[in-house]
């Protein structure tokens, strides 16, 4: 019998596949089509302070090993996720989410934040500091390290609950924020967010999405994110949550060799609704594969 729970920052997964945060809605229409209580758990749709429509269309943009997208945070704004969301949420789920934040300023990321702590349901708040797809906020946060850690201690002094910070790849040290981060009372980091990428319209000549850039995902990101999962987990002593390209259970083992103590998978969702179930059905073959019986084993093995 293999072993494939976990812990992050005390809270007990069955297992550590989560649905990322975007690709996931808020969990209903995958419970659709399978039991989602199956998963570890799931990072629930980047939720900002107030209603966001996102950005102009085209925002998809198709790539040989992934895609770019430029949504812009769409969401209904915290007041609904918690009025309407949450309570359809407890319906089908009966484990905690992860709660993804989004906003423009400190103050947003605050109320926000302080709101969602509230929430029974939600077992950990996930500050995203790095999207690139909107202006104003987002990344801009992600990729100085002081302005990474005023967020960090702003939303630490209106919570309870385990705060992870989500690190943008597009930096030159990725380590350098994530250790700004800890020290100002971060309980862990997820990483990586997407990178900056685009295509161009050959028949028009002009960029394909509307936003001219957006964020690049998928199986062609998965080593970048390996080496900075790699990189962060020298640097810092709190728990990591790694993605990025993630698709197999070998990349999931992949990924916590890294570092790694729970593993996001993004993109393969758009790809396979089911991949998440799958990936969790194979994990305990493809651990005995490998002469793994505990995942809490190998996390930063490959150190």
């Amino acid at each position: 019998m293999v072993d494939l729970k976990v812990n992050l920052s005390g809270l007990e997964l069955d297992n550590p596949i989560i649905p990322a945060s975007g690709t996931f809605g808020y969990g209903h229409d995958f419970a659709e089509l399978y039991d989602i209580n199956i998963l570890g758990s799931f990072s629930f749709k980047g939720t900002t302070k107030d209603e966001r429509f996102g950005n102009p269309t085209p925002r998809i943009a198709e790539c040989e090993a992934g895609m770019i997208n430029s949504v812009g945070l769409q969401n209904p704004g915290v007041d609904a996720v918690i009025a309407d969301e949450l309570p359809k949420l407890e319906k089908v789920f009966n484990k905690k989410v992860i709660a993804n934040v989004g906003g423009f300023s400190i103050d947003e990321y605050v109320h926000t934040c302080a709101l969602l702590d509230k929430e029974k349901q939600v077992g950990i708040i996930e500050v995203n500091i790095s999207c690139p797809n909107v202006h104003g906020g987002g990344m801009s946060f992600g990729t100085n390290a002081s302005d990474a850690a005023k967020v960090t201690e702003a939303v630490k002094k209106v919570t309870t609950k385990p705060v992870y910070i989500k690190l943008s790849p597009n930096v030159t040290d990725i380590t350098e924020i994530a250790k700004a981060c800890e020290a100002a009372g971060a309980d862990g980091i997820s990483l990586i967010n997407t990178l900056l990428g685009m295509r161009i319209d050959l028949k028009t000549k002009k960029p394909v999405i509307a936003n001219k850039m957006g964020g690049f995902s998928g199986k062609a990101i998965f080593p970048v994110a390996l080496r900075m999962v790699y990189q962060v987990y020298e640097a810092v002593s709190v728990p990591i949550i790694g993605m990025g390209g993630v698709s197999s259970a070998d990349d999931v083992i992949e990924m916590m060799l890294a570092g790694a103590t729970a593993v996001q998978i993004g993109a393969a969702n758009l790809v396979d609704p089911y991949v998440c179930r799958d990936i969790i059905l194979a994990l305990p073959d493809t651990m005995k594969k490998y002469g793994i019986d505990n995942l809490n084993n190998i996390i930063g093995g490959a150190h």
